[in-house]
C-alpha cells in the first residue's frame, strides 16, 4: 500500500485461502492504519465498539454496515444492543487476519463517521 492510499479507498479483496494470517507485527502495521478505537485480539480477529445515542442509530449503523459486507462480500459478526453495536473481523478460510479485513475496518470506520 502506498502513503497516498487509504486503506478505505481499497477494494476488499476476500482471501481465497492458501495464505498464513498475519503475524503480530503486520497486524500492529495494519492497526496503525484503521481508527485507535480497533484492537486485535490474540492475533486473530479485530474489533471495535460503537457509540450511538440510540437504538435507532445502533440499528441503522448496523444496517449499513451490512450493506457493505454484502457489496464489499466479506462479512464480519456484528453484536447490536441499545446505543451501541460491535463489529468483528477476520477471515475464516484461513482462521487468522488477512489485509481485507483491515480494509473493511476503514470502510466501517467510515460509515461511523456519519453517526458522529
Amino acid at each position: 500500500m502506498s502513503e497516498s492510499d487509504s486503506l478505505a479507498d481499497q477494494e476488499c479483496e476476500p482471501c481465497q485461502g492458501g495464505v498464513p494470517p498475519m503475524e503480530s507485527d503486520e497486524i500492529d502495521e495494519y492497526l496503525d492504519e484503521v481508527g485507535d478505537h480497533w484492537e486485535a485480539v490474540d492475533d486473530h480477529h479485530i474489533e471495535s465498539h460503537f457509540d450511538f445515542d440510540d437504538f435507532r442509530d445502533s440499528l441503522e449503523f448496523v444496517y449499513d454496515v451490512g450493506e457493505l459486507a454484502e457489496e464489499e462480500g466479506h462479512h464480519p459478526d456484528i453484536y447490536l444492543e441499545y446505543g451501541s453495536a460491535e463489529v468483528k473481523f477476520w477471515t475464516h478460510k484461513i482462521d487468522g487476519l488477512h489485509e481485507a479485513d483491515f480494509v473493511m475496518a476503514a470502510k466501517v470506520d467510515e460509515i461511523y463517521d456519519e453517526y458522529v
